[in-house]
């Protein structure tokens, strides 16, 4: 009896030890740990976010779920202000609650809040749109944007996507990357072709990347978008980690080849400010 007894105080004093409902290892991700609906939900809705909308029976074949799953799980969203319909064309929009949750992520860190000054400075110094991106796996996740007045400008808004490969930020970054790293962040989906100018072969990739480490800045050079250049530089933190990268963008016509030392400057000069404002060591 002693013993029982014992074994449950044992038990109490572990369960308030841990707090009520902490895993005794917070890296559990075993089956038992997970909740399969809230998961298939979550592939859902992360897939629309890459859309610019989807109809009902795209998400169940892209996601590879029953109709009628989906759309449980459409409207669930859809109450939660996360999602939205168009009647008229029949498309599945995000809504705008999942801006307002991701903009509350942003406000985790002070990276957007002190890029702001920093973006407009060279907004202003260059003409042309100026741009904040981080890196999302082997895409780069715009954060922030300053655009130009221009009539005609390139145009990235906060939370869109762009593969790292064929985008200036994102090759900034990758160049900063040790080898291995580098390539096991490739490997992990094609280098998928935008334009003629975009660099599908790894070798010419690395070419340019090494290129782009020993002169501080990178070009995409109508590599996602015809007609639209792009200089940007690697934003670094108190670790000496590049943890964001700044970008100019805009017309070809405009952003020339003769305009790109200029511009570049400009660039290097603003990642520099921010990098000092993030604790970077000069």
């Amino acid at each position: 009896m002693r013993d029982d007894l014992n074994s449950e105080s044992s038990a109490r004093a572990e369960g308030r030890g841990r707090g009520r409902g902490r895993p005794k290892a917070w890296d559990d991700r075993t089956e038992q740990n997970t909740i399969k609906s809230l998961d298939r939900a979550m592939e859902v809705f992360e897939h629309l976010s890459t859309t610019s909308g989807a109809t009902l029976s795209q998400l169940a074949a892209d996601t590879a779920q029953a109709p009628a799953t989906v759309y449980r799980i459409l409207v669930t969203l859809e109450a939660r202000g996360l999602v939205e319909f168009d009647a008229g064309p029949q498309l599945w929009h995000i809504g705008p609650r999942a801006f307002l949750i991701g903009a509350r992520y942003l406000r985790r860190t002070s990276l957007v809040e002190r890029a702001r000054p920093v973006l407009r400075r060279l907004m202003e110094a260059t003409g042309e749109t100026a741009n904040l991106g981080i890196a999302r796996g082997a895409d780069v996740l715009f954060v922030s944007q300053v655009e130009t007045h221009a009539s005609i400008r390139a145009f990235f808004p906060p939370g869109t996507l762009s593969p790292m490969h064929a985008s200036g930020i994102g090759k900034a970054l990758l160049a900063e990357l040790p080898a291995g790293r580098r390539a096991q962040l490739m490997a992990t989906r094609p280098l998928e072709r935008f334009t003629s100018r975009t660099l599908t072969d790894s070798e010419a990739l690395a070419g340019d990347l090494a290129e782009t480490r020993a002169r501080g800045y990178a070009i995409d050079d109508e590599e996602k978008t015809e007609g639209m250049r792009c200089i940007a530089a690697p934003v670094f933190d108190l670790h000496g980690e590049a943890v964001a990268g700044l970008s100019v963008s805009g017309p070809s016509g405009r952003v020339s080849p003769d305009r790109v030392p200029r511009l570049a400057q400009a660039v290097m000069d603003a990642a520099r400010e921010l990098s000092a404002a993030m604790g970077a060591a000069d």
